[in-house]
C-alpha cells in the first residue's frame, strides 16, 4: 500500500492535562489514557465526540505511559518513573507489580501486554536516558532497550530480549504465538516468538518504516495499529551510522535544543505477516507527535506526548 489515505480529523477532546501518551479502548468504546500530572483518565461518550466526558479513574504519583486493559477491567500502567502498576479504575487503587529487573530499576518503563495465562511482557525504552531525555536516546542510538517477562507468580521480571533500539509499543499476534515490539530508534517492528520453534527468538517483522513507531494497539480481530511519532529524518539515519562518541556529542546538543514536532502525522495498520493494510497521513496537522492510536466507537482516537487532549478522527472503511 504505497499511497496514504488522508487522516481526517473530526473533533478534539481536551483533557485538562498534557500528554495523553497512550490510548486504549474497552469493548464499550470508552478510552483510557494517562497524562503528565500522573492522572489516569477515562473518556466516555465518544460515539458523539462533541459531548464526550472525561473522568479521572486514578493517579499513579508519577508519569503514566503505556496502558493495557485486563479481562477483569483493571489496567496495567507503565509509570516512566520506574514501576509497573496495576490500577483498579473502579476504586482508583494501585498496586506495584515490579520496580526493577536484573537488579536495576525500571528507569523508563514504556509499554505492557498481558497474555491469557496472566504473564505480562513489558518494554523498557532506555537504560541510559529517562523519559524527559527521550530525544537523547534516539539521537545517541544507545540500543539499551529491553523486553521483560513477568510470570503470574514471579516477584521480579526477567530480561528476555536486550539491545533493542528504544523498545516501545507491544502487541500480541493474532494467533497468540508471538509479540510485536516497536523499536522506535530503528524504525522497525520486531517479532518475538512465544511458542513453537521460534519461541524466544526475535526477527524483523517490518523494517524501514516511513516514521518512528511508538505505541501499538491491536483492533479486536483485526490488524495492529501503529502510531508514527514523526516522519523519517534522513540526517538521523545517517548519524546512526557514525561512531558512539559522535552520537553522544550529537545527543548532548539535541538535549539542549528546543524540540518542535513535525506537522506531518501518520498511523499504520499492519497484519501478522508484516503487510501494511492501512496507511493514514495528514500533512500540516495542528495535532502533533502522535504516539498512540486505537479504534473506539467507530472512530480512530489519537494520543500524543505533547498535546493537551486527544484527537478523534474518521475511521475509513477497510480496503
Amino acid at each position: 500500500m504505497d499511497r496514504p489515505t488522508p487522516l481526517v480529523p473530526l473533533r478534539y477532546v481536551a483533557l485538562g492535562g498534557t500528554g495523553p501518551e497512550d490510548v486504549v479502548a474497552d469493548p464499550e468504546g470508552r478510552v483510557f489514557t494517562g497524562v503528565a500530572d500522573g492522572r489516569v483518565l477515562r473518556i466516555d461518550g465518544l460515539d458523539d465526540p462533541a459531548t464526550a466526558r472525561v473522568v479521572r479513574v486514578g493517579r499513579t504519583g508519577g508519569r503514566p505511559l503505556g496502558l493495557e486493559l485486563l479481562p477483569d477491567g483493571d489496567l496495567l500502567v507503565c509509570d516512566s518513573y520506574g514501576a509497573l502498576l496495576r490500577l483498579d479504575p473502579r476504586t482508583g487503587r494501585t498496586r506495584v507489580l515490579a520496580e526493577e529487573a536484573a537488579g536495576e530499576p525500571l528507569r523508563f518503563c514504556s509499554n505492557a501486554v498481558a497474555l491469557p495465562d496472566g504473564t505480562v511482557y513489558v518494554t523498557v525504552s532506555s537504560r541510559a536516558h529517562p523519559l524527559r531525555d527521550w530525544i537523547g536516546d534516539l539521537v545517541e542510538h544507545t540500543g539499551t532497550g529491553r523486553l521483560l517477562r513477568l510470570g503470574p507468580d514471579d516477584k521480579e521480571p526477567e530480561v528476555v530480549l536486550d539491545g533493542l533500539q528504544f523498545a516501545n509499543g507491544l502487541a500480541v499476534s493474532g494467533d497468540g504465538r508471538a509479540l510485536v515490539v516497536a523499536e522506535t530508534g530503528a524504525r522497525r517492528l520486531t517479532r518475538f516468538g512465544l511458542t513453537g520453534p521460534g519461541a524466544g527468538r526475535a526477527e524483523p517483522l517490518v523494517e524501514d518504516l516511513p516514521g518512528y513507531p511508538d505505541n501499538l494497539w491491536r483492533a479486536p480481530g483485526g490488524p495492529v495499529w501503529v502510531a508514527l511519532a514523526g516522519p523519517r529524518v534522513l540526517p538521523l539515519d545517517l548519524l546512526h551510522r557514525a561512531g558512539p562518541s559522535a552520537r553522544r556529542r550529537a545527543a548532548a546538543v539535541a538535549l539542549r535544543a528546543p524540540y518542535r514536532p513535525s506537522g506531518t502525522i501518520a498511523v499504520l495498520a499492519v497484519d501478522d505477516e508484516g503487510r501494511t493494510v492501512r496507511h493514514l497521513r495528514r500533512r500540516r496537522s495542528g495535532y502533533r507527535m502522535v504516539t498512540s492510536v486505537c479504534e473506539a466507537a467507530g472512530h480512530l482516537v489519537l494520543g500524543s506526548l505533547t498535546e493537551p487532549g486527544v484527537a478523534v478522527c474518521e475511521l475509513p472503511p477497510a480496503p
